[in-house]
Order: C-alpha cells, then structure tokens, then sequence
C-alpha cells in the first residue's frame, strides 16, 4: 500500500468525512468554515485535489451536486502518519519517544498500566 501523509488541511477534510460520509460539498463547506475558517473556494479545491490523488471518492447527481466519500481508512491514516513522525523525529526509536514524553509530561497511574499492559503484549508477541 502507498504511504499516504496528509497535510494539516487535508486531515480536517478527511475528519469531516470519517465523521459520516458520504457527504455532499456543501457540507464539508460548512464543516471546514466553522473548525477551520476555510472559504468556500479553499475548501472547493482542496476536495477537488484531494479526489484527484485518490484520497476520495466524487460522484455527482443530475443535479450536479457532488457527493464525497473518503477512500483513506481513518484507522490507516493515523498508523502512517504515526510511523512517518516516529521515523521523521526520533529516528523509528519507540522508546526514545516515550522517554521524550514521560520527561515533559506526568503519567497517571491509570496511563503507567495501560503502557505496562502494552508491552507485557509485545514481550508475549516477541516469544511467539
């Protein structure tokens, strides 16, 4: 599969569609004026662009009204926009990341198990 990293603006459009879809123009408009501050001719293009590297889906009624659906998994998007800071920042060190997090920010006791329960599951992957 093609690595795919969205930029700032087209991460809101997607987050527009991953909230429902398929959705007609006017929407996503509407979606990106109020979180973004983005015009209509912004927004217009960017879906127009976006459709055209395949990150979505157009089709259009009698009427001409375009109707968008996302093509791009949210659950993938994120995995890849993940691995691409991790490699871009801390050089794919998973455990430098952390460390660089645990250092600025205090873990809750709640967070402590949740990332030992994450490594006992690796370790057991690890053995396997």
């Amino acid at each position: 599969m093609q690595q795919t990293i969205l930029t700032p603006a087209e991460w809101n459009i997607m987050e527009s569609l991953w909230k429902k879809a398929p959705k007609v123009g006017s929407e996503i408009v509407g979606d990106l004026r109020e979180a973004a501050g983005y015009s209509r001719s912004t927004t217009l293009t960017m879906l127009t662009r976006m459709t055209k590297k395949g990150y979505l889906e157009c089709s259009e009624d009698e009427k001409g009204i375009k109707t968008y659906t996302p093509l791009i998994d949210r659950r993938e998007a994120v995995r890849q926009e993940t691995d691409h800071f991790l490699n871009r920042v801390y050089h794919g060190s998973l455990s430098l990341l952390i460390s660089t997090f645990t250092e600025k920010q205090k873990l809750s006791k709640e967070e402590i198990d949740d990332l030992y329960e994450i490594l006992r599951k690796a370790e057991e992957e690890y053995h396997d």
